[in-house]
């Protein structure tokens, strides 16, 4: 299976190919990567891969932090700067929409934050996770009977909840 795909997220093509192939055309395979930024790594028994260069991931990870510093000193440089932040986020994450006025702001400096303090560590998982999170949020809001549900009172305590990794 040898197939172009688009990454996501990026007008880049990233080749994909079976992991079965690097194994058994190595040559072949890696010399993909003069052509491609990335290639996707297809595992019949585990999560897909993605291959690329030391150098490639170093020039993207710059790219991201450039990025990450840039908007972290807009959003702290002028009062008016919040202001286009909270402006342009329904662009970046229409989800926002569904949020309450304050909560758009509470994710907009949490956002600025965690990129600030993943680009310092260079692991943006933490970023992930809250935009995860927060999407999560707008998911509820959205949808009035839910929101409902989770935010009513329910006259109860229900006691400790059993810890999840005890589970059969």
């Amino acid at each position: 299976m040898s197939s172009k795909s688009t990454a996501t997220g990026a007008a880049a093509s990233t080749d994909a190919v079976n992991f079965s192939e690097l194994v058994n055309k190595n040559r072949q395979t890696l010399a993909r990567l003069k052509e491609s930024p990335r290639l996707l790594l297809h595992r019949r028994d585990g999560e897909d891969l993605v291959l690329t260069t030391a150098a490639r991931a170093e020039q993207d990870q710059t790219v991201v932090s450039a990025a990450t510093r840039m908007l972290a000193a807009m959003a702290r440089r002028e009062p008016g700067s919040m202001e286009l932040l909270l402006d342009i986020l329904p662009e970046a994450f229409p989800w926002v929409r569904f949020l309450p006025e304050a909560d758009v702001h509470a994710f907009a400096l949490e956002l600025v934050d965690t990129m600030r303090a993943a680009d310092s560590i260079s692991n943006s998982a933490a970023v992930a996770q809250l935009l995860t999170a927060w999407q999560h949020t707008a998911e509820a809001h959205s949808d009035p009977a839910l929101l409902a549900a989770l935010t009513r009172d329910h006259d109860a305590d229900y006691g400790l909840a059993p810890d999840p990794r005890n589970a059969e």
